[in-house]
């Protein structure tokens, strides 16, 4: 056990309840990052990084807390609200460095919004998966590989409160109070199992990856959206929609907490006639719906308005193939070539102990057995993946077992 490190005993695994130096104070000003910068930049050792955000409760999803650790320099913690536009001094400190983050793809956007990029990267939770542990969250590998439970409770919380509470500090604290023993633990796995590289490929990849582009067509993710086909009735979805993302965005709160998803369905499905029976739906009732019905009425009659050339489809467009469980019918031997390819993919990974969609992405396996290229050999097959985003380990053990699948015969005739 770490001297001075807070600690509760349970049967089989140390609970960690603080971190061994304490909660250091939140750096809020140039003066204090500063210092903390030269600290970051005179210690030895790749970074620890984590932020939290506040995604449950406001629109933007940048960072409200970045939290550091390195050897030698300790643990810091900074707000990055404050110091928006100045933190130049942490930039020139850790950017050439090695960061450990855990589910870095998380993280990343909003710690480029700081003009915060890594060098190189060591994803914990990327290395967990492909090390094959069936649990991969931080706490989950912590006490697997490290024997220490850390203490739960603040991911989901409003971190864009001010001042943020000691407990919720000392949470943060911790969550990147074990992640460089946590990653040396892990590598030494990878070293064993052979799969070092495979990792390596995996994190420069995410390190590397531009940012995702805007989503076609966002409202059809709008929870419910589903028992709703007409055109009218999508129309209005996607009207109160995009007046919520309007005043969402403008407000910077979280699109469900202007007006929830089942709201905007009901509203939908039920086509009120004019306000006041809008706010007789049980879900438009309260004070703040019933403060903003006139822009919920506005853009249900839009839709209901809108010539028929301008209502969406009852589909959303698509660029890639169908779902799977229609290809049989739509085209029996790509559903032949899909089975086949599972069915090689899925034992290939139980043999490297892998799951399956890292070993390759789904919609590329889905994407090369719909549409396989003319050349179906070894070679041919290892470009087809190359050209979908696949990397070099990724290449050299799928290829020969997607090959034989893309040949796979077509069924019968009926």
């Amino acid at each position: 056990m770490e001297p001075g490190r807070d600690v509760r005993e349970v049967p089989g695994v140390t609970e960690l309840t603080a971190p061994a130096e304490g909660v250091p104070p939140v750096v809020t000003d140039p003066a204090a990052l500063r210092v903390a910068a030269e600290a970051l930049a005179a210690g030895t050792g790749p970074i620890a990084v984590d932020t939290e955000r506040a995604s449950g409760y406001r629109y933007s999803a940048r960072a409200y807390l970045v939290q550091l650790r390195r050897a030698g320099a300790g643990t810091v913690l900074v707000d990055p609200i404050p110091l928006r536009g100045r933190l130049a001094p942490l930039i020139d400190a850790i950017g050439g460095q090695e960061w450990v983050l855990h589910a870095a793809s998380q993280d990343l956007p909003c710690l480029a919004e700081l003009d915060l990029r890594p060098s190189a990267l060591f994803d914990t939770e990327l290395a967990g998966r492909l090390a094959g542990y069936p649990r991969v969250a931080l706490g989950a590998l912590v006490e697997q590989q490290l024997g220490y439970r850390l203490e739960k409770g603040h991911g989901a919380a409003d971190w864009s409160r001010r001042p943020l509470p000691a407990d919720w500090l000392n949470y943060a604290a911790l969550d990147v109070e074990l992640l460089l023993q946590l990653r040396e633990s892990l590598e030494a796995e990878l070293v064993a199992q052979g799969k070092l590289d495979w990792a390596l490929q995996e994190f420069e990849a995410v390190r590397t990856a531009p940012p995702p582009g805007p989503r076609p067509e966002p409202w059809r993710r709008t929870s419910g959206i589903h028992r709703l086909h007409a055109p009218r009735k999508l129309a209005a979805v996607r009207a109160l929609w995009q007046a919520r993302d309007e005043l969402a965005r403008t407000r910077d709160i979280a699109p469900g907490r202007v007006l929830p998803d089942k709201a905007i369905i009901e509203a939908a499905q039920t086509q009120p006639a004019d306000s006041t029976a809008l706010v007789a739906l049980p879900i438009f009732g309260g004070r703040a719906q019933r403060r903003r019905a006139d822009v919920w009425m506005a853009a249900l009659r839009e839709a209901a308005e809108l010539p028929n050339s301008e209502l969406p489809a009852s589909s959303p467009p698509s660029d890639g193939p169908p779902p799977p469980n229609r290809w049989a019918d739509r085209d029996p031997e790509a559903a032949a070539r899909l089975s086949a390819a599972r069915a090689a993919l899925t034992a290939l990974a139980e043999r490297h102990t892998l799951p399956v969609e890292n070993l390759l992405q789904p919609d590329l396996v889905r994407r090369t057995c719909w549409t396989p290229q003319e050349d179906r050999s070894v070679e041919g097959t290892a470009a087809a993946l190359r050209a979908g985003g696949a990397r070099p380990w990724q290449i050299e053990l799928a290829a020969e077992p997607l090959s034989t699948a893309l040949a796979a015969p077509a069924p019968p005739a009926a």
